[in-house]
């Protein structure tokens, strides 16, 4: 097969040079759903709030309940029921994923005992305000 250039010449690709162009391609990043453990259920739907790394560690001990909860080197995912940003203003560092879908693929580095992968997004919103210095929607001053 020939590939033209901007000169109007062209190069010659072999099958496998093709195969190995595809291949590359697909192990870019490509968006997946954080997959739920086996056994697990989402009656709810599935969404994910995604905080920068350093502050998981700070998060985690201020939660009295936690569901699955995945990790790389940039971010923490926590799984939470669909819907769960629907009032809620997340302080500006946090990532709201609808659907659960992320470009990377991070390890789960906890898993509750219990059927579902929830974490409660209410004491995850209030724990995220107060480790990120942000005051939650409903405490803000109005102005007339």
């Amino acid at each position: 097969m020939a590939v033209s250039g901007a000169s109007g010449g062209g190069q010659v690709l072999s099958l496998d040079s093709l195969v190995r162009l595809r291949r590359g391609m697909r192990s870019a990043a490509v968006p997946r759903r954080l997959p739920v453990p086996d056994g697990m259920t989402v009656p709810l739907g599935c969404d994910a709030v995604a905080v920068p790394a350093r502050f998981g560690p700070l998060v985690l001990p201020r939660l009295p309940r936690v569901g699955c909860v995945y990790a790389d080197d940039v971010h923490w995912w926590w799984i939470v029921p669909s819907d769960s940003d629907y009032a809620l203003e997340w302080p500006a560092a946090v990532r709201y994923v609808t659907g659960a879908v992320v470009l990377d693929t991070p390890r789960l580095i906890h898993r509750p005992d219990g059927a579902v992968p929830y974490t409660p997004p209410i004491p995850l919103y209030l724990a995220l305000c107060r480790v990120m210095g942000t005051t939650p929607t409903w405490s803000r001053q109005m102005s007339a």
